[in-house]
């Protein structure tokens, strides 16, 4: 397992950055969040690498609705830290900008599930976590080649 960056090119960002791919990531959430909660994490619990994966649920920002989205975690005891790289897009994920405006929200494991809030992580807390992040799922690194934005780590705590 690799941890050496994989530089994009341009276009290959461009590719990256489209709606197309946008709706992709749209469609495979759908999905894997259905498997998940359909098994009760026995299938869609695992991603790449064999990184494992949760089911975040926020309050949709507009519509005040439900919203799900399956997402790689790591977990310090009752302590859940997310990564908003929306796989090195140009943009946050929807996610990150519906805790922004009601940080209170539910993490299921494929053990628990935790009723949490959410808060951006502060500059040591980024300096501490983001080793621990690239161990997990090495590709975080290529996701932050990827795009200018810094991307965020999100602490979320009972």
């Amino acid at each position: 397992m690799s941890s050496a960056s994989r530089p994009l090119s341009a276009k290959q960002i461009e590719s990256l950055n489209s709606k197309g791919v946008g709706t992709a990531i749209k469609w495979m959430s759908r999905a894997q969040t259905w498997l998940f909660k359909k098994t009760n994490g026995r299938l869609g619990d695992k991603f790449l690498r064999g990184a494992e994966v949760g089911i975040l649920t926020t309050t949709g920002r507009k519509s005040g609705e439900p919203r799900d989205s399956p997402l790689l975690f790591l977990q310090e005891g009752t302590r859940i830290v997310l990564v908003a790289s929306q796989g090195g897009r140009a943009t946050n994920p929807m996610w990150y900008l519906n805790l922004k405006a009601n940080p209170s929200m539910t993490f299921q494991t494929k053990r628990e599930k935790l009723h949490l809030t959410a808060r951006d992580a502060t500059d040591a807390e980024r300096d501490e976590y983001w080793p621990k992040l690239d161990a997990m799922y090495p590709d975080f690194a290529n996701y932050r080649s990827y795009t200018d934005r810094k991307i965020p780590i999100v602490i979320c705590d009972p």
